[in-house]
């Protein structure tokens, strides 16, 4: 079989999540993380974007309607990433999450991004995180990408908001 490369264009365009309550799921993804639902296809699914996209997020009880969420140690989505374009708008989000109570499951400087780590109400992992600019990217010695897990500096990235 010939090789083949993804055009480096090719963006994930959304992720659509099997959820065990709709409205629990809507409140978080859009009361708490802010965003809009663009329709509703009957009363089982949302599609929800940021910035007025078709969808970024599907949400639906198709097949999970008042289901349990998806046992821990199985096969199945370790998380869905959210991109925010700023490091402020993430300092933003982290502090809109700490004034609502909400719990996190870890926070990481990964050299390339930095990151806030929650469970939506499903126990699907979320990962909050902004790039930063590539030109800061650490580099190995044969220039491939050396990305790791470092604690993130909560204090700093609240500084961002002053």
């Amino acid at each position: 079989m010939t090789a083949y490369k993804i055009p480096p264009q090719t963006h994930i365009g959304h992720v659509h999540l099997k959820v065990g309550n709709l409205q629990r799921s809507i409140d978080f993804y859009c009361g708490l993380l802010g965003f809009e639902i663009t329709t509703m296809y009957g009363k089982d699914a949302a599609f929800i974007s940021a910035g007025g996209y078709h969808h970024h997020l599907g949400l639906n009880t198709w097949y999970s309607k008042d289901g349990l969420p998806a046992p821990l140690h199985n096969a199945g989505l370790y998380h869905t990433a959210i991109l925010y374009p700023t490091r402020k708008d993430l300092a933003i989000i982290y502090k809109r999450l700490i004034d609502a109570g909400y719990p996190f499951t870890g926070f990481a400087d990964h050299g390339v991004s930095e990151a806030l780590y929650l469970n939506d109400p499903d126990e699907n992992g979320v990962e909050l995180y902004w790039d930063k600019p590539r030109e800061e990217w650490p580099l190995n010695e044969d220039g491939s990408i050396n990305m790791y897990t470092k604690a993130l500096d909560l204090t700093q990235l609240l500084s961002e908001l002053t």
